[in-house]
């Protein structure tokens, strides 16, 4: 694809220039994918990309046929996942999005594109809260597969954490801010003996590890801690000794893989949120809640990151990534979602101007340029 039949040659430079902006794709994402996969420079590569694809159930849709053989409907999201897998920043993450009916195939393929060894954890989204009494069991959660090339161990010390809505305080005026007290006491499933003694408090009370239990650490390290003032002793000394975490030195929650719907909402809020924003036409069946996109946004990238979307829908990613601040990447095949949902539902969050770049000669695929003032390109 040369540069007079690709609409992305003026805003993905050869050269590698970086792009500022936002791009909002119609048409085939196959297509779109492989154009990028030659256009972006390393660090416009999407370090999230979020697909929620088809889940095949059978089903004809108002904006979408669901209906495909399993054989074809693999093979469909193999090109993708094999295409995205090209186009993901080398320490980006991929969250496939599917409910029972394919997530088994679906997390069967990502170890086959992405490798075993990039599993990192699988999502449990709660997607309802009423009960379905039309089936034999009322489905009520779907999947979230997450993977990531360089492994879960070393994505862990790049990912984010939950908000800690935690309360600190500095009842004792230490100069290192506010803290709150933490048990020192662990699961000993994998303990030395080194983490068995008895600690004896300020007031002379003798303390052990309760049963199946064990101390965080050494005798010679609590002393060390002790010593600079990061144990704490409740009951004025007589009380088991708790460690001093420092307000600053919080890094958030460690990521649940349970997702309730209290916590990032459900199909039905989801739906109702594009009904009250008055939205014309029939909205989508089983739309994504915005609390759920920012959840998995807010985890998986830091402000000005590229967020990807092969299946973008109603905009749910985009709405989410971009009141994140962070830059996204949207494809959508059908013209009438984007003008119908996607372009509204932005304007409301942050009005500016789009540019049409144009279309790949022998197919549907053309290119939406979403300007946000930076420095985008558009032909």
């Amino acid at each position: 694809m040369d540069s007079a039949t690709d609409p992305y040659a003026a805003i993905f430079p050869v050269d590698g220039t970086p792009f500022y902006g936002s791009l909002l794709a119609h048409g085939d994402n196959s297509e779109i994918l492989r154009s990028l996969t030659s256009r972006m420079g390393v660090g416009d590569r999407p370090r999230l990309v979020y697909l929620d694809p088809p889940f095949n159930t059978g089903e004809q849709w108002i904006h979408y046929e669901d209906s495909a053989a399993t054989e074809e409907w693999e093979a469909q999201l193999r090109l993708r996942l094999e295409l995205v897998r090209e186009l993901l920043a080398p320490d980006g993450s991929v969250w496939l999005h599917l409910d029972d009916r394919q997530q088994h195939r679906g997390r069967a393929l990502m170890d086959e594109v992405f490798g075993v060894k990039a599993f990192v954890a699988t999502v449990i989204w709660q997607k309802r809260t009423s009960r379905e009494n039309r089936k034999a069991f009322s489905s009520a959660h779907d999947y979230l597969h997450v993977y990531a090339p360089i492994g879960p161990k070393r994505w862990k010390l790049l990912r984010n954490g939950l908000p800690d809505t935690g309360t600190y305080a500095n009842p004792d005026g230490d100069p290192r801010g506010p803290w709150r007290s933490i048990p020192i006491c662990v699961q000993a499933g994998h303990a030395t003996a080194s983490q068995f003694y008895e600690i004896v408090g300020p007031a002379g009370t003798a303390h052990w590890p309760p049963r199946g239990r064990c101390w965080a650490y050494s005798e010679s390290r609590l002393k060390e801690l002790d010593d600079d003032g990061r144990i704490y002793w409740p009951k004025n000394g007589a009380g088991k000794p708790r460690l001093k975490r420092f307000e600053y030195e919080s890094q958030g929650l460690t990521p649940s893989t349970l997702w309730l719907a209290a916590e990032v909402g459900d199909n039905a809020s989801a739906k109702k949120s594009l009904m009250a924003n008055h939205l014309a036409g029939d909205v989508f069946d089983t739309p994504k809640p915005e609390q759920l996109l920012e959840r998995v946004v807010s985890i998986a990238t830091n402000p000005g990151d590229v967020v990807l979307d092969p299946y973008l829908g109603s905009g749910t990613t985009a709405v989410a990534a971009e009141r994140l601040g962070r830059r996204w990447v949207g494809i959508e095949r059908s013209i009438q979602t984007i003008n119908q949902f996607v372009l509204p539902r932005l304007a409301e969050i942050a009005p500016k101007s789009w540019t049409a770049t144009g279309t790949v000669a022998g197919s549907r695929s053309a290119a939406l340029v979403y300007s946000d003032g930076h420095a985008a390109r558009s032909a």
